[in-house]
């Protein structure tokens, strides 16, 4: 038993980093490359008459907007003062310090563990308001007020919805006892908030999140072999999907929910199908003697990319649902897996190689251009946010893995490296509501 699941392991190993390079747990933000010409805003402390708040908003608020990469703060010791109302500003003292914005906030009450917050986005040269906004929340959830107030700013300087609120899930692996240890998290975009959904001394792979953002599934080999899994993000509540002899990965949720596309080799060679999550009846859509994996849908929920090597070496390929109709999608560099689409459907995200060096690139599909957007090493399992204009991924550094963003025009970069162990597989959730 001990040979055969050993076996199924490698093999499991082989077809899913095959065609795609494998690249505790609390993340660290560093943004290691942003916009050339950053907006400059001042976002002095949230104003509070109440008790000390757990959690200081303006730094939070500070961070994401600095994680983008398209923002730079005015820190607080250069401030001339800390207003939280208009009529407490002087626009002088803040063109003194050439601000372009200046965000002020202030918690108007405290009434049964929930927080009123009012906060007013100032532009400093035409010194007029831009917008004030209301919030209300409960103490607990203060970190996602903040995120939320980031995601509001960010949109309107922007005119992209923000993507601060959202979450990502990852694994984590890390050597203990002389074993290794892997857990899957979730965990707010900027790291913090982490929940642990599952530890296992056995491999847990492929994350993925349900579309309205309540679910994540994944492949976990803690009953002797791979299966597929479904858990509730809040209960923590799972159910196994699939117990087939040999391959069951790559789940992915179809746009409606009511659909999963994975990977399973019950019949001999891995192929893809898809399994209807109310009946649990699967359909099988691919036959091919070739090496079918790494499902994704296209927004219309009508047609699936997946990753083949059924041209020689590992290509993506588009399949209609409906026909069984294949098209091949990649033709640049002799290797292109892991497929990630924007939401837009035009924007794919994947794993290419061009010589030796394994980097994420992305492909226009209407005009066939692509683009390398990262210059690092064993870069893998990219995932897009649900703004499309961010991708997360996995990678190495100093022979350790962590995770790094980079914008979909490679203007802006940053890195999530834990603060131990390896960090493996991120999965961007969907805007959450």
């Amino acid at each position: 038993m001990a040979k055969l699941t050993a076996g199924l392991l490698q093999l499991f190993c082989f077809l899913f980093l095959l065609l795609s390079n494998y690249a505790s747990a609390e993340l660290i933000i560093r943004v290691t490359q942003g916009n050339d010409t950053p907006t400059r805003i001042a976002i002095p402390p949230i104003g509070n008459r109440f008790e000390p708040a757990e959690l200081d908003l303006a730094n939070v608020i500070e961070a994401d907007l600095e994680r983008s990469g398209f923002f730079a703060t005015i820190t607080r010791n250069d401030m001339l003062s800390y207003p939280t109302m208009i009529k407490d500003v002087y626009y002088r003292d803040w063109r003194l310090l050439a601000a372009e914005y200046l965000l002020l906030g202030n918690i108007l009450s405290l009434k049964q563990d929930r927080y009123t917050i009012d906060i007013s986005l100032l532009n400093v040269s035409a010194e007029k308001v831009v917008f004030r906004h209301r919030l209300t929340g409960k103490k607990s959830q203060l970190r996602k007020l903040a995120h939320a107030i980031s995601d509001k700013v960010y949109e309107e300087i922007t005119g992209i919805r923000g993507i601060f609120s959202t979450r990502i899930g990852y694994i984590t692996a890390t050597q203990e006892l002389g074993r290794e240890v892997y857990r899957l998290h979730v965990a707010d975009a900027d790291g913090a908030r982490e929940k642990l959904m599952l530890e296992s001394n056995q491999p847990i792979m492929s994350p993925t999140w349900s579309p309205d953002g309540k679910e994540i599934a994944y492949v976990s080999f803690e009953t002797g072999r791979p299966a597929i899994f479904r858990q509730n993000i809040r209960s923590a509540l799972r159910q196994q999907l699939t117990n087939f002899k040999g391959l069951n990965g790559a789940p992915a949720w179809s746009p409606d929910g009511r659909h999963m596309a994975l990977v399973l080799s019950k019949d001999g060679n891995p192929e893809i199908y898809t399994l209807d999550l109310e009946s649990l009846d699967f359909s099988r859509l691919t036959q091919h003697f070739a090496i079918d994996t790494e499902p994704a849908w296209m927004p219309d929920g009508k047609h699936l990319i997946f990753t083949s090597d059924r041209g020689g070496t590992p290509q993506i390929y588009k399949l209609n649902i409906a026909t069984k109709g294949t098209e091949r999608l990649t033709f640049t560099g002799n290797y292109n897996a892991r497929g990630s689409l924007a939401p837009d459907g035009r924007t794919l995200a994947l794993v290419h190689r061009r010589t030796s060096r394994f980097h994420i690139a992305s492909l226009d599909l209407e005009t066939g251009r692509l683009m390398e957007l990262t210059e690092t090493r064993l870069d893998e399992s990219p995932t897009v946010a649900p703004n499309g204009a961010m991708l997360m991924y996995a990678t190495k550094r100093h022979d350790r893995g962590v995770l790094a963003a980079v914008s979909l025009d490679a203007g802006i970069k940053y890195m999530l490296p834990a603060r131990e162990g390896d960090v493996r597989e991120p999965a961007w959730s969907p805007f959450i509501q």
